[in-house]
């Protein structure tokens, strides 16, 4: 299934994007309750006038530094090799959940940056509780797949990445998490080997596959799960595809922008960019 959250003028609901629209599932509460449910299907009805919204409103976000290639090209620009430190530990930083908007939604441009850019990510839904769970049982804990726009301030990352405290207003700031359009469940899609893509007003900016991460999923489920409880509803980031950042071409966004975030079998998670100190 296609799952969605939409507004259709009477407030949230999940539904199932389908050719011909979207159908509401006849569940009463939000996506991640109807995950902990386990997906229960109620009267099937089909909806007129829906608006998608971010799929969910995730219990955490944990964003990964899974591609070698984005390294690289990212490292590279400032004259430093990928430590060896990266080849072993699939680390990753946490987001938060509030920042989230979804399809459509304009992304806010803070007063405090000059340099915006987007992150092409695909990105994992838990679907059961677990924990210090094995890499070879880790993807039974997946729910379904979506798309993540990682929106980062690069200029803010480069005076605080530094300190060694990992990005903050780099990345933290209402709307800079981009989700959508849809989750797609576990059972309909292999996430190891996926084509994905970034346009910028109809351009091609960057293309990988997901079958370029270093970690994979079932790497990043089996370290984030060390020694503590994962719960439905939490979402885990690839990191950056190679390409999937303006940073690796020095090019950077511009008001009013149109960026297209497409992974092979999700679709296309499309966003204007809004103004500056908007």
């Amino acid at each position: 299934m296609r799952l969605v959250t939409y507004d259709a003028g009477g407030g949230r609901r999940v539904g199932t994007l389908e050719d011909k629209g979207v159908v509401d599932l006849g569940f009463n509460g939000d996506m991640v309750a109807f995950i902990e449910s386990g997906a229960p299907i109620g009267e099937l009805t089909p909806v007129e006038d829906a608006r998608l919204l971010a799929p969910l409103r995730p219990r955490s976000i944990r964003d990964f530094l899974t591609f070698e290639g984005h390294l690289h090209n990212a490292l590279s620009r400032l004259g430093r090799p990928i430590p060896d430190e990266w080849y072993t530990v699939p680390a990753y930083y946490k987001g938060m959940p509030d920042t989230v908007i979804g399809p459509e939604d304009e992304v806010p441009w803070p007063a405090y940056t000059e340099k915006l850019d987007h992150e092409l990510e695909l990105a994992a839904v838990i679907g059961t509780q677990g924990k210090d769970i094995s890499r070879e049982r880790a993807l039974d804990y997946v729910f379904g797949f979506t798309i993540w726009n990682d929106v980062s301030a690069r200029d803010v990352q480069t005076r605080e990445l530094p300190i060694g405290m990992g990005p903050a207003k780099a990345k933290d700031w209402d709307g800079s998490n981009v989700l959508g359009p849809c989750i797609v469940t576990a059972d309909e899609i292999d996430a190891s080997n996926l084509r994905m893509s970034v346009r910028v007003n109809g351009e091609t900016w960057g293309e990988d596959s997901s079958a370029n991460m270093h970690h994979s999923f079932a790497d990043l489920i089996a370290y984030a799960s060390q020694a503590q409880t994962i719960y439905p509803g939490e979402v885990l980031g690839s990191g950056t595809a190679a390409g999937g950042s303006g940073l690796e071409l020095d090019r950077w966004l511009e008001e009013g922008d149109v960026v297209e975030l497409e992974i092979e079998g999700i679709g296309v998670l499309r966003n204007r960019i809004g103004r500056r100190g908007g």
